[in-house]
């Protein structure tokens, strides 16, 4: 792989490699090396051929352990996104409406919450007008184990909208794991079928044959998916919904 790399990317490679050589344990943020010509994007695309370079300097073969473990680096924090629909709940954190920070504060917020709601597109999330005792949580895709992290999302009904595909259903799947009455809403058949015009093609399908989490009829709209009953890799993203249809169920929910 490394013989289709340029000149510059296979210094840039090698320069990463070797000051990391010198530095197991700097606990710098990646973007704080000083290696010529390091940017986000490039390092992004290049994380898991790093560790192993790096693992094969040192003479190791890494099972376990991340890019930033084996490099000994930092990790950036992970920032939630989430927006407060109660004007009473706003009033518990300054009244602020729409946040970004990372879990570990969020776990440390007392809010009195009654419904959370789970969506994975950002504009989807935006779209939320007021609800009674309510908040979104938007764009954590397959990083929803951070919901575990979250004392007062568990105390609250949860519920999951996402895309009507089968990496829609996994990621609904794995939130299961972490809030056992989590919900899902406008993932139905009924939903799928009445915006077949909307409809787009899925490009990778989920491997799973089967989510052992998903409720019975979950279930069975993930089955006719990966079967193609409906069409080839059948896919209906969230924001193609009509809002008014949509938002009427979401009252509804709670």
């Amino acid at each position: 792989i490394l013989a289709d790399y340029s000149e510059a990317d296979y210094r840039r490679l090698m320069d990463m490699v070797a000051w990391i050589e010198k530095n197991p344990a700097s606990n710098l943020y990646p973007r704080q090396l000083p290696v010529t010509g390091l940017d986000s994007k490039w390092l992004e695309k290049r994380k898991r051929l790093l560790a192993d370079l790096v693992d094969a300097v040192r003479g190791e073969s890494s099972t376990e352990g991340d890019f930033f473990q084996i490099c000994g680096l930092k990790v950036p924090p992970q920032l939630i996104r989430l927006r407060i629909l109660d004007d009473g709940l706003r009033q518990c954190v300054g009244g602020l409406g729409d946040i970004s920070a990372p879990w570990e504060q969020l776990a440390e917020l007392d809010l009195p919450v009654s419904n959370v709601f789970i969506v994975e597109n950002l504009q989807t999330g935006l779209a939320f007008d007021d609800l009674p005792g309510s908040v979104v949580i938007m764009q954590l895709g397959y990083g929803v184990d951070v919901l575990d992290r979250l004392p007062w999302v568990a105390k609250a009904h949860c519920l999951y909208w996402g895309d009507l595909d089968t990496h829609g259903f996994a990621i609904l799947n794995r939130a299961g794991t972490y809030l056992p009455e989590l919900k899902s809403v406008l993932m139905d058949e009924a939903t799928l079928r009445s915006h077949q015009d909307l409809w787009v093609e899925e490009k990778d399908q989920h491997a799973a044959e089967t989510l052992p989490l998903l409720s019975d009829h979950e279930q069975a709209v993930y089955q006719a998916i990966k079967r193609n009953t409906w069409g080839q890799n059948v896919r209906l993203e969230q924001e193609r919904i009509a809002w008014d249809v949509a938002w009427k169920t979401l009252q509804q929910a709670i």
